[in-house]
């Protein structure tokens, strides 16, 4: 090629190709800059982005898990609080059927005894029909067993099991129509109470076990959802600090690219004044 052309200008070229390259550079840190990310598409490094995704996906997962544990504390503690008053309810009961054993209390305070007696059994039965949580009741008759997500495949579940504090029932024999009417009578309730709140505090006890249980899995949960993020961040994330020196660098290179470009234009408009 002649060393003076006006046809090819090989200077332009250069430094317009230069130009080109600085300002795709630009675009790409920008972009980073814009979303906090150096890989934002499989096109910027595919197999740091497949694992970014992957992992995303479990994190996302997490979260379904943490609701199915959360839901299922919800309705333990409702039945816990239910099986709470019936403690309280049976320890009531206990005290009305003591004072009606006492053979020298007169009829009339006996029967005055025996209402309050009655009241607090049906008391029972409306607090157990009422300790529902999301359509789940975990202390009546052939109450649902809670099953909580375990893990973000499904595969493992926490189980906690029903408990039954229905009158009649497993833990509490008394029957709904439970009453007394002579110092006798009133005092075979006792024994009888007495094996009931044993039974309902130790139910109490199972599902307040089962309750940590979930709680203490759901810390776990939240852990590694924690460092999954952190995970990701790494992978991901852009050193905003470096790309911010790196954006003012490359401005500073586009300039100088504009300026070169000009001045190798300028050099065909130079022949003409070999001509005049």
């Amino acid at each position: 090629m002649a060393l003076n052309s006006v046809n090819t200008n090989a200077s332009a070229l250069v430094a317009l190709q230069n130009l080109s390259v600085t300002q795709t550079d630009l675009q790409a840190t920008q972009n980073i800059i814009s979303t906090g990310k150096k890989i934002n598409t499989a096109k910027d490094n595919g197999a740091v982005w497949s694992i970014a995704q992957t992992m995303q996906g479990k994190v996302s997962s997490l979260d379904a898990v943490q609701d199915s544990l959360n839901r299922a504390q919800s309705t333990i503690d409702v039945a816990m609080s239910a099986g709470q008053q019936v403690s309280d309810l049976l320890t009531q009961m206990k005290a009305k059927a003591l004072a009606a054993s006492d053979t020298s209390l007169d009829t009339t305070s006996r029967q005055a005894l025996n209402a309050d007696f009655k009241s607090l059994r049906d008391q029972i039965t409306s607090v157990i029909n009422n300790a529902d949580f999301n359509g789940v009741n975990m202390v009546k008759s052939a109450g649902t067993t809670v099953y909580a997500l375990a893990n973000d495949s499904g595969s493992s579940k926490l189980t906690v099991a029903a408990e039954d504090l229905s009158l009649g029932g497993t833990n509490v024999t008394l029957t709904a129509a439970a009453s007394f009417n002579s110092a006798t009578s009133a005092s075979a309730f006792i024994a009888v109470l007495d094996t009931n709140l044993s039974s309902v505090n130790t139910a109490l006890t199972k599902l307040g076990t089962g309750s940590n249980a979930l709680a203490s899995h759901l810390n776990f949960v939240q852990s590694l959802q924690n460092s999954l993020q952190t995970g990701i961040s790494n992978l991901v994330d852009a050193d905003m600090a470096k790309e911010s020196a790196t954006l003012q660098a490359l401005q500073t290179k586009q300039q100088l690219g504009v300026q070169a470009l000009s001045i190798a234009n300028q050099s065909t408009s130079i022949m003409l004044s070999l001509f005049r």
